[in-house]
């Protein structure tokens, strides 16, 4: 009798302890936590979090998050492949991107924070005549590739100042890829987030003859985004992340020449050149993802229209606010 009691106790305590974990941990499972961004000073909050620590530090301290790493992408379409396979857990990525991996593959993604308003130049030779738009009829402009917030942004400007898109060749490359054609002069322009026209000015090989924000005003560029699949398991991992993002952006639009100084040290771009892209740009760090809501709404139903992809996207489709909503709000 004894023994069956001591059993019985035994059971008794291994599902209390079992039980005990689920409340701290949705899925009862751990995780490890890759992040994905782009060297761009657009993503500098991100590299601020990563030089400050708060990646690893904040959420290693959680029982359900084994490691943190980073994964660098060039742009954003490929990125985006990565967060709906879940090769990568967290992405810092343009909007655009997103829109395509939604809507053509059913992938359930959903951006939980805003990043960053305007910040990509149009840049073309020194030595160019550029009288406007309709310039571009009969030219190469090199931009990331299809879906990504360049192409879309560029196109849509260019249909709306009335350039017939069947003369002008667009070309998808990385920033590295088309910062060398324009140089040697294989494409007559290109289209990048910064710091790559800062870069090319600073180099001689061009000058900025349009900044994005004048073909869109305040237009929506990166986001924070990760899986519907990774908030239903991890919920607590999420409200973190979002946390550290909020925190960073503050951080890095206080500090933006420390910011520039720890975005250098994991880029190997110089800081100078990170500091004039700052002072060049005419872009914004933000987090309230409520700013950008329309802009996405917008880049959906231009992909749509371009036949890019086969529905328009709504807000709920691509958003969940709840999780910047209830960190906001408690501050």
């Amino acid at each position: 009798m004894k023994k069956i009691m001591l059993i019985s106790l035994t059971l008794m305590l291994l599902a209390a302890v079992a039980f005990s974990g689920c409340l701290n941990n949705s899925s009862g499972e751990t995780t490890d936590v890759i992040i994905g961004y782009q060297p761009s000073t657009h993503q500098m909050a991100y590299t601020s979090a990563k030089e400050l620590g708060w990646w690893t530090d904040n959420l290693t301290k959680m029982d359900e998050v084994n490691k943190v790493s980073d994964k660098s992408f060039p742009s954003g379409p490929s990125e985006a492949v990565s967060l709906a396979s879940g090769a990568i857990h967290v992405a810092y990525i343009g909007a655009a991107p997103l829109i395509p991996a939604v809507a053509n593959d059913n992938a359930d993604l959903k951006i939980i924070a805003a990043v960053q308003i305007n910040g990509s130049g149009i840049v073309v030779p020194t030595n160019a005549d550029y009288t406007g738009p309709k310039y571009f009829e009969g030219k190469k402009i090199a931009t990331f590739p299809p879906g990504s917030i360049q192409d879309t942004l560029l196109k849509q400007w260019l249909t709306d100042n009335g350039v017939d898109l069947s003369k002008v060749e667009i070309k998808g490359m990385d920033s590295g890829e088309a910062q060398t054609s324009l140089k040697a002069g294989s494409v007559d322009a290109v289209f990048l987030p910064h710091p790559a026209p800062s870069i090319i000015v600073k180099a001689g090989d061009g000058k900025v003859v349009m900044d994005s924000g004048e073909m869109s005003a305040d237009h929506a560029c990166c986001v924070l985004a990760v899986s519907q699949k990774f908030i239903d398991e991890h919920p607590d991992v999420v409200k973190e992340i979002v946390k550290i993002h909020v925190d960073a952006t503050k951080y890095t639009n206080e500090n933006p020449e420390e910011a520039a100084r720890y975005y250098s040290k994991i880029t190997g771009v110089s800081e100078d050149i990170i500091l004039q892209s700052v002072n060049d740009w005419d872009g914004a760090w933000i987090a309230d993802p409520h700013v950008i809501e329309n802009y996405v709404v917008a880049y959906a139903k231009s992909q749509y229209e371009q036949g890019l992809v086969p529905k328009q996207l709504t807000k709920e489709d691509l958003f969940d606010t709840s999780f910047y909503d209830a960190y906001v709000n408690q501050k």
